[in-house]
């Protein structure tokens, strides 16, 4: 078989896992020079924190929160060449003896540049080939077209006003219906359709649509995007049906994955699950992260990352209930694999 155009994920997409010092330390191993860093605690409940390099180290914002972006000199201080720097003690990224991981993608290590793709003219730092960027733009309340400046369309948008306090974060995902909507930062199912979001529109390769509502489109307020695009042999962004059985659905995405975010789209009180190859880094990865909560992480999840795809060993409705609809985004560590869709060797 041919290799697709990315032959090793972990050149874009990365998690590194490391202790905190409650000190200056500067973490590497990452493989790259991040721009968007996704931290979790995972030995106690705090806030999980992110930063990009469009907004700039020190720059926070918390999933598991609607606070407006902070300054935040403890936590993440620069991107570095092969990982990241943090400045002290901080209890989301740096405590003393605590266990945390950072999940990392690669976009186009600048502070981005104009794009005047849409009807808004938006900062965007792209990389096209692993269909990531961070885009950056000021609503105006009124519908409109931002520049993503990937050259495909995006099936999987993070959107956060960074300006206002209390506005909740907001989740464009290509498997849901038009028009339809997820909240980031809560477990509550999809809603819709409301054509205030995205106008009831799926983005096109150069811009994506915003309406009224102020999660996306705020007057005035700064806010920060983050998109992706499926990638042959690296990411993909799809749904899939849970069957309530511990021999449960499986997933083909096409390559062994290293990272596979779940939410459950018709359930409410269910979070945002996180997977990944380092924990424990073998199958059944059974450990998780829940995204929207200040929790440490959890056992028992199991899940089993496959050649080709994902395979449910767990009947919780968080990720595998019968006849509930998931929305997923995956990302790989190794894209060489078959194309028949049916499962193939567990590492």
């Amino acid at each position: 078989m041919a290799f697709t155009t990315i032959n090793k994920g972990s050149n874009y997409f990365n998690t590194k896992l490391y202790t905190g010092t409650g000190a200056a330390q500067s973490l590497t191993g990452v493989g790259f020079q991040p721009d968007f860093t996704w931290f979790d605690c995972r030995s106690t409940g705090n806030d999980t924190i992110l930063f990009d390099a469009v907004r700039g180290a020190t720059k926070s914002l918390y999933s598991d929160l609607t606070n407006a972006e902070q300054t935040n000199t403890a936590a993440l201080v620069s991107f570095d060449s092969d990982g990241f720097s943090l400045g002290g003690a901080s209890g989301d990224t740096n405590d003393n003896g605590a266990s945390y991981l950072a999940w990392n993608w690669l976009a186009s290590n600048t502070s981005g540049s104009s794009n005047t793709d849409g009807s808004i003219t938006s900062t965007v730092s792209a990389n096209t080939t692993a269909g990531f960027s961070i885009v950056r733009y000021t609503g105006t309340a009124s519908n409109a077209t931002v520049g993503h400046g990937l050259g495909v369309a995006p099936k999987f948008i993070i959107f956060k006003d960074t300006t206002n306090a209390g506005t909740n974060w907001s989740i464009y995902h290509k498997s849901m219906t038009a028009g339809y909507r997820l909240t980031l930062n809560d477990t509550s199912a999809r809603t819709g359709p409301d054509s205030t979001y995205y106008q009831s529109t799926d983005p096109t390769s150069s811009v994506f649509y915003i309406g009224t509502n102020s999660r996306a489109n705020a007057s005035g307020a700064v806010t920060i995007a983050y998109c992706f695009a499926n990638v042959k042999g690296f990411s993909r962004f799809g749904r899939y049906w849970g069957n309530g059985n511990a021999d449960g659905t499986f997933v083909y995405t096409g390559f062994k994955p290293s990272y596979v975010l779940i939410k459950n789209m018709d359930g409410a009180g269910y979070s945002w699950l996180v997977h990944d190859n380092k924990r424990p880094g073998y199958n059944s990865t059974d450990i998780i992260s829940e995204v929207d909560l200040n929790v440490a992480e959890k056992t028992g999840y199991h899940m089993d990352f496959l050649s080709n795809g994902f395979k449910h060993r767990i009947t919780s409705g968080s990720s595998n209930a019968n006849s509930n609809l998931y929305m997923y985004a995956a990302f790989a560590e190794h894209p060489l694999v078959g194309t028949n869709g049916v499962p193939a060797t567990a590492r």
